[in-house]
């Protein structure tokens, strides 16, 4: 927590007001300046990183004695990577201090730790730091195709590569084969890290991978399922948008078939 004496030696920062999975922005940017000028009470604000030379400061919405246009983190997926994940890590920020609000070792009160960003048990003093989900995602390809798959919640007709969440006591190896055994029925081979990236909705890690088809019929599971098919990659529906782990695996597919038919 800023200290009335910081509050005067506060300079032009970047802020990151934040309430559910939406945050404020000013002309499609992080709002910039100081908390005077844009009416942001600075004793509750926490620093996060820093963005462009200048600090980066999260604080809830609620803090705010002003309404401000909020917009969801979804639309920012445009936005440069820097700037997303700011924004991402402050959401997850604001997800730990309204869902951790008591201790689940004795039930007391939880309140923010400013220098440890942790929610702190009142009574036992126990540190609760953000809880992070880890989730798989994976590109699946058979020669020239790759494995897409619809989701209901996907009302524009979207597909996208297989995902879901780690259990415990699975490699993440193992959690790539099974969630896509479980969801459409075939196995995989050849499974490599990609990559990751943090989803702050609300606080997951996706984590990326590659893998071949190996063998198994199609069947998708239409209770996780709305479709699953194979597409040649030169032929693909509505996928995935710019700026998420899932299109740019996508993208590396359809590069990787291409590079390959090249030879």
């Amino acid at each position: 927590m800023l200290k009335k004496s910081d509050k005067k030696k506060m300079g032009s920062a970047y802020w990151c007001v934040v309430s559910g999975s939406e945050i404020w922005t000013l002309n499609d940017a992080l709002p910039y300046g100081t908390g005077e000028e844009l009416g942001i009470p600075t004793e509750q604000a926490v620093e996060i990183g820093q963005y462009l030379n200048a600090p980066v400061y999260w604080v809830n919405e609620s803090e705010l004695t002003r309404s401000v246009e909020l917009v969801s983190l979804r639309s920012l997926l445009h936005w440069e990577e820097p700037a997303f994940l700011l924004a991402s890590k402050a959401i997850q920020y604001g997800h730990m201090s309204f869902t951790q609000r008591f201790c689940p070792q004795c039930g007391g009160r939880n309140f923010l730790n400013h220098n440890q960003i942790a929610m702190q048990c009142g009574d036992c003093r126990t540190l609760h730091y953000p809880r992070i989900f880890p989730c798989i995602i994976v590109a699946v390809r058979k020669q020239t195709q790759i494995l897409l798959a619809q989701h209901p919640r996907h009302r524009t007709g979207m597909y996208t590569v297989i995902a879901g969440f780690l259990e415990v006591g699975e490699t993440l190896e193992q959690c790539v084969a099974r969630e896509v055994k479980e969801e459409t029925g075939i196995e995989v081979s050849n499974i490599e890290y990609f990559g990751s990236q943090p989803w702050a909705f609300p606080s997951s890690m996706m984590m990326g991978f590659v893998a071949e088809y190996a063998g198994g019929i199609l069947k998708p599971d239409y209770s996780e399922l709305s479709d699953a098919r194979w597409f040649e990659v030169d032929d693909l529906p509505e996928v995935a948008p710019s700026g998420t782990i899932a299109k740019s695996l996508i993208d590396h597919t359809a590069n990787l078939v291409k590079s390959l038919k090249n030879k």
